[in-house]
């Protein structure tokens, strides 16, 4: 069975040969740092994982340290781009958005590891209306993804996302501005936050039009957001399961399996979670990382509803345990998780400074994962 096949056979909630094996994301600063910068892909045929690829262009991610800012730009939304710092290790990007009625702004920072806001783009509850009447919406270029998919072959899934800073509407709108305020606004202006919300969809709606024939065998929703460590259920009942379950139906009209992200908070959203129409749910994180329940309590919960994905703790097991340790919380996951089929064994976010010896040891306990 090749890695495609094992890995749509896990997210089809099936049993497949052994258990499917991979990693989140790998990341420029592990491959650059660790395995001589190599690809991702080259990476997950080093260690006989079994490939997820993420396909990033048109997708409009603030966080991508080489993001082309210009393709996001029109005459009515032009993004001005001052780089205050180049250096890898400390870059600082000041943005100005011009529109024919006013200008909005906002900052990042970042690392070789990962870029993170500053200032946010909405500062005012005015900023929503020129957010509402000039944001553009790229449209997907398809050649670009059936290369990549092409280029990938059966060595595992290629995964897209929806446009956005986050491919959630409630996710992204945490990306425009402050979380705590946002959370603020959901109990004093309800009718506000619905607005905002209402806007993202629209526009994820209009860029799903444009995903349709793409190569995709994942599509990636939600984001860490809507996660049960940040909101509450009625909060993620109220302001992500509606809008998550509208761009859920578009996809799956155009034949896509969605994936829904939550880094791991899922405790007291397990039936919201099912209830948006996912195909499977990410990433699982153990309390061991901060998730609010351990994997196989998520999984008794949604049964075979779903495919689940993740589970590994990247950072305690994964980079600083024993080989005998690794193996031992593979076969636990194998065993309380993954048993009945319908799971992909991933590490439950990213990882930087992991050993190469730590992830062959855990590829290797999971290639003896077999199924009857």
């Amino acid at each position: 069975m090749t890695s495609k096949e094992r890995m749509l056979r896990a997210l089809n909630r099936e049993k497949p040969d052994r258990l499917p094996v991979t990693v989140h994301q790998w990341q420029g600063y592990h491959l650059d740092r660790y395995l001589g910068s190599i690809t991702a892909l080259q990476a997950f045929v080093k260690f006989d994982m079994d490939a997820q690829i993420q396909y990033f262009s048109d997708m409009g991610q603030f966080w991508l340290p080489d993001a082309d800012y210009t393709r996001s730009s029109t005459p009515q939304w032009r993004d001005e781009v001052k780089v205050i710092s180049s250096d890898p290790d400390k870059r600082v990007v000041h943005h100005t958005i011009h529109t024919p009625d006013g200008t909005l702004s906002y900052k990042t920072s970042g690392d070789r590891k990962t870029t993170w806001i500053t200032e946010y783009l909405i500062k005012r509850d005015e900023d929503l209306s020129l957010v509402r009447k000039y944001m553009p919406v790229p449209e997907l270029e398809l050649a670009p993804v059936a290369k990549a998919y092409d280029e990938l072959g059966d060595n595992g899934i290629l995964r897209g996302f929806v446009w956005g800073d986050q491919a959630g509407c409630w996710q992204h709108a945490c990306c425009l501005m402050d979380v705590n305020e946002l959370i603020l606004k959901c109990i004093d202006q309800p009718d506000w936050v619905h607005e905002l919300l209402k806007c993202l969809l629209e526009r994820k709606l209009r860029f799903v039009e444009t995903m349709k024939g793409a190569k995709f065998d994942l599509i990636e929703t939600g984001g860490g957001a809507a996660s049960s460590t940040l909101i509450s259920p009625a909060l993620h009942c109220e302001f992500c399961l509606p809008y998550d379950r509208k761009v859920h139906d578009a996809l799956h009209a155009l034949g896509f399996k969605i994936t829904y992200h939550t880094c791991g908070g899922t405790f007291g959203i397990e039936e919201h979670i099912v209830a948006n129409g996912c195909d499977a749910s990410e990433t699982l994180a153990p309390k061991s990382i901060g998730g609010n329940q351990e994997p196989w309590e998520m999984k008794a919960k949604v049964g075979n509803r779903i495919a689940l994905i993740g589970g590994m703790d990247q950072h305690n097991v994964l980079t600083a345990g024993t080989p005998k340790q690794i193996r031992s919380q593979v076969r636990l996951l194998f065993e309380n998780v993954g048993r009945d089929g319908g799971y992909i064994l991933s590490c439950a976010d990213h990882f930087f400074d992991t050993p190469p010896q730590r992830l062959r040891a855990y590829a290797a306990a999971a290639r003896e994962c077999r199924y009857g």
